[in-house]
Formats: C-alpha cells, sequence, structure tokens
C-alpha cells in the first residue's frame, strides 16, 4: 500500500495489509505489473489473468517471464513511464521498486490503489485452504514438491491446486513447467518471500517453515527480529504449523510460539526425539534412515508419523527420491505432511514425491560434453551452497567439483562472506564472478567485491586459497577457464540466484570446442 506524508513524499510499505479476508481478485478492476518480468510478479499476473482479470505490466527488458506472458494475452511494455498506468484501477509494485519510480507517482497523482505484490497474493489465498512455504532457503522446492504432489495425486478438492512460486518446475522430458497456475481446487500452495517482512499478512491454513536461518539482515537489522517475523508468522495459520527444528533458528521460533500455536505445530527432524529438548508441544515427526549410495541417483529415507496425525497408529513411511541430498529429504517431509493434513493418503504422497523431478535450476544437469557434466543450481545462501556440495559429493564420489559461484547482493556477501568461503570449499576448484546487485548498488558497498569472500577464504583451515578459489569478475571468462581446466569425469556447478544460469551454454560450448582442438 502507498501512503503520503504532509509533504507529498510517497511512501511504499510492503507490511501494511491493502485487502481484507473477504475480498477476491474481481474487486481489482485493470491491474497493472511494475516489473512484471520479475520471477514472483510474472506469476502473480499470469494467475490473475487465469481469473480474467484484465492484466498488463511493465519491465525494463525483454526476457523469457515477459515472452510468455504476452503469448497469454497480457499486454507488456517495455521501459517504465508514467504514461504505463493510464487507465489502472490497482498497481501492483515488488521490493525492488522505489518511490521515485514514474509508474509509482504517476499512479499516486491517478488515485491509483497501489499494493505490494504480497496483497496480491495474499488476495489469492482468500476462501482456499492455503499453504505458505517459507524459510531462508528450500521455499521453491519445497512448494513445488507440495504442488507435484497434489497435481499427480490429488483427487476430488485436492485435485488441480492453485501455485504461486517464485520459480519454474522441471517437468518431464526436459520440459519446464511455469511456476504459477490458477486451479479449480480448493487449496493453493504458496512460496512466501520473507525478505521484507511481507509474509506476516499471510493468513494460510497451513504454514511450513523449513528454516529460520538469518538472511536479509539489511531488513531486520538483526537475527532476534528476523525470528520475530517467523514467530508473527507461524501464528496467523488456522490449522497448522510444520517446522524443521534440525536448524536452530526455526526450533528457537518454535519454542518462542504461545502455547495455542505450538500446540498445533508439527516439527520434523532427522534427529532423534530425545536429542532435541523443548518442543514447546508440538507433535514430532522423525526422519530415519536417509541415505543415498554413491552414485545411485537415488535419496532413500522412512518418515514416521505419529498415529496422533493420522487418526490410527503411528505410520513409517518409505520415500525414495530422484532429487538428491538430505535437505531434500527434509523438503519431502514437509511436502508430504501437509498433504497428509490437506486429506491426501501418505502412500499416496509419498509416491507422487518419488516422481518430482526438482525445481528448476535445483541441481539440474545441463549437459554432458566429453565425460564433464554441468549442474545449474539456485544456491545462494552460504547453508544452501554446503548442503548443494554435500549432495554433490554423494551424487559424483569420484569426480572433481568445479564451481562458478556468483554471488547475489552486496549485503548479504559482506554479512556472510566468512560462511561462503567454508561452503565454497567443499568444493575442489572455485572462481568467484562479479556480484549480482539485484536491488542494491555498488557505489553503497564499495569494498565488497567477489575478492572479499576470496580474502575470507585465506582465513580458512584449507589449502592455501589461492590454489583452489580465485575471483574472477567477468563471468564468461571465468566460465571459459574451468571449462578449460576440466578433465574427464568432472563436474561443473554454476552456482547463484542471479543469471550465471546463462553461462551454462557458454560452458558447454567452451567444452565442445576443447574436445574438437583436442581430437577427443
Amino acid at each position: 500500500m502507498s501512503e503520503t506524508t504532509t509533504d507529498e513524499t510517497i511512501v511504499l510499505d510492503p507490511t501494511h495489509a491493502a485487502f481484507g479476508e473477504v475480498q477476491t481478485a474481481g474487486e481489482l478492476g485493470r491491474t497493472h505489473f511494475i516489473g512484471i518480468g520479475g520471477a514472483g510478479m510474472s506469476v502473480l499476473a499470469e494467475m490473475l489473468h487465469e481469473q480474467g482479470v484484465d492484466v498488463d505490466g511493465s519491465d525494463r527488458e525483454r526476457g523469457a517471464k515477459t515472452d510468455r506472458l504476452e503469448s497469454l494475452g497480457i499486454r507488456v511494455e517495455i521501459g517504465q513511464q508514467a504514461d504505463n498506468v493510464a487507465g489502472a484501477r490497482t498497481v501492483v509494485y515488488s521490493s525492488a521498486i522505489k518511490p521515485s519510480n514514474p509508474e509509482i507517482v504517476a499512479a499516486h497523482a491517478a488515485g491509483a490503489h497501489i499494493v505490494h505484490r504480497s496483497d496480491i497474493l495474499a488476495l489469492l489465498m482468500n476462501g482456499r485452504r492455503a499453504v505458505t512455504v517459507a524459510g531462508a532457503h528450500g521455499k521453491t522446492t519445497t512448494s513445488s514438491l507440495l504442488a507435484h504432489i497434489l497435481v499427480h495425486a490429488g483427487e476430488g478438492a485436492l485435485a488441480d491446486p492453485s501455485y504461486a512460486i517464485g520459480g519454474s518446475i522441471q517437468g518431464p522430458d526436459g520440459a519446464t513447467l511455469d511456476g504459477g497456475h490458477a486451479g479449480h481446487g480448493d487449496v493453493l500452495v504458496a512460496e512466501a518471500d520473507e525478505s521484507d517482512g511481507s509474509f506476516e499478512k499471510y493468513r494460510p491454513a497451513i504454514a511450513i517453515i523449513t528454516n529460520a536461518e538469518p538472511d536479509h539482515l539489511d531488513h531486520y537489522g538483526n537475527a532476534a527480529h528476523y525470528h520475530a517475523a517467523f514467530a508473527e508468522h507461524a501464528g496467523h495459520a488456522r490449522e497448522h504449523v510444520i517446522i524443521c527444528v534440525d536448524d536452530e533458528g526455526a526450533l528457537g521460533v518454535l519454542r518462542s510460539l504461545a502455547p495455542a500455536v505450538a500446540a498445533r505445530a508439527i516439527a520434523y527432524s532427522t534427529q532423534p526425539r530425545e536429542a532435541l529438548g523443548d518442543l514447546n508441544g508440538a507433535t514430532f515427526v522423525r526422519i530415519e534412515s536417509e541415505t543415498e549410495a554413491s552414485g545411485s541417483g537415488a535419496e532413500r529415507f522412512t518418515i514416521v508419523l505419529p498415529g496422533t496425525l493420522l487418526g490410527g497408529d503411528d505410520l513409517r513411511l518409505p520415500v525414495s527420491l530422484i532429487v538428491p541430498g538430505v535437505h531434500n529429504a527434509r523438503n519431502a517431509t514437509a511436502a508430504i505432511t501437509a498433504a497428509t493434513l490437506l486429506g491426501m493418503d501418505p502412500h499416496r504422497a509419498a509416491e507422487a514425491a518419488g516422481t518430482f523431478l526438482g525445481a528448476a535450476r535445483r541441481f539440474q544437469v545441463r549437459g554432458t560434453v566429453a565425460d564433464v557434466t554441468v549442474v545449474d543450481d539456485y544456491a545462494h545462501h552460504p547453508t544452501e551452497i554446503a548442503a548443494l556440495l554435500d549432495a554433490a559429493r554423494r551424487r559424483y564420489p569420484e569426480s572433481v567439483i568445479r564451481v562458478l559461484f556468483q554471488p547475489h547482493l552486496f549485503s548479504r556477501t559482506k554479512f556472510f562472506a566468512g560462511e561462503f568461503a567454508a561452503a565454497l570449499a567443499k568444493a575442489d576448484d572455485v572462481i568467484v564472478t562479479g556480484i549480482f546487485p539485484a536491488r542494491e548498488k555498488q557505489e553503497d558497498f564499495p569494498d565488497v567485491t567477489a575478492q572479499t569472500i576470496v580474502d575470507a577464504a585465506a582465513g580458512l583451515a584449507h589449502e592455501p586459497a589461492g590454489q583452489w578459489i580465485r575471483a574472477v569478475d567477468d563471468m564468461r571468462v571465468a566460465a571459459q577457464m574451468l571449462a578449460m581446466r576440466a578433465h574427464h569425469g568432472d563436474v561443473i556447478f554454476t552456482v547463484g540466484a542471479g543469471d550465471v544460469t546463462q553461462m551454462d551454454d557458454v560452458l558447454l560450448h567452451a567444452l565442445e570446442a576443447h574436445r574438437v582442438a583436442d581430437g577427443r
């Protein structure tokens, strides 16, 4: 929502709720999205369009998302200017948009309803059994997995769910499925972004919290405020909270919940119950026997669901996933538990989870040339990178692991340089490339560069940093360097939340050229 002070300064407040719990999308009128090509914005624009809302938008440049929206009949203007919002009743912005944006200024002058993207998501939850997925990492995979389970195994009111996921899903035969759909069923699965505090306005039936490891400290200031926001979000869940207590931050959030909220919570963990201490009265779900045989391509584990959730005896539910890593065992446990609470047979949910290929850019194999495999992953927080490389070691136990890492945000690089270095040390060969700024500016962080992480690596109890990690600002040059160093059996990962994914084709072409030059 927008507010104005006495001197007419425009203030954009993403935490202010713009709609009530009984309002519907049909009341929006013509709706304009500023930055419609963004992952989170394009999904919402598509969902409103599917519901018959007159939607248009603008963005600074064309891309795959704007092309898709135009193919659906949604008007997209390239360039942001005042004329684009003429006649719009509702104007939607994200936290990347500043009050000085010409479309915000024009919409305010015209008296349009200016709302944050989270307001649209909250509006779409009205009248549905919404399941939100929040956490510093694991949001996209867990929400994608739950949507996949409902799409492929849901029956009756659980069939044809709506979902709003800030990314794409890997479909069969290499197809990529968009992350937004307005279904006819009762359930809406939504990724709940915590970066700006706006997730506190959601009122889901079920709130999943995959972890609460401090992030976005540029907004929250400290870990205590960050954790308090998760507790507030959990308190708004009408039915259940599903929370991973393998994470110390999330365990602290659980312990801080009011007794009435904690009584409706389900805590899941790979640890024994007695090792966790106080769970504040929450029901406990255990992940047992988690393993991936080297190179097997299957992540296997057992979920122990207590009879109190099932209305009967305890259930030991075997699960086998295609996607690797203990972190995905946790993600799947959250999704299967949520599906069970929604009313699905847990065996059907587990079987459907086993066919999930992953969210796009999550351990996504992009190609193999001369026995060198290129894998792309969205990991952009130190814990995500550590989990990715642990999974890589299990999936490719005999391989040299090489990483092209693009840090995302100057502030995150500044706060977590040491943690990034420690996580990347799990690889054999790392190049850190120029930072993807997103909403930030280099001039505000003049001393923060790719070299910041390399310098932090010098303090590790590791082999000399210059031998395994270096900074190369030019991403294309960095990709070509990794390709030239690769040998048979190596695996190269492109890692980060920015545009490093574009280097996959560069790597594959460079590997092909190198193979031809060597006569292989």
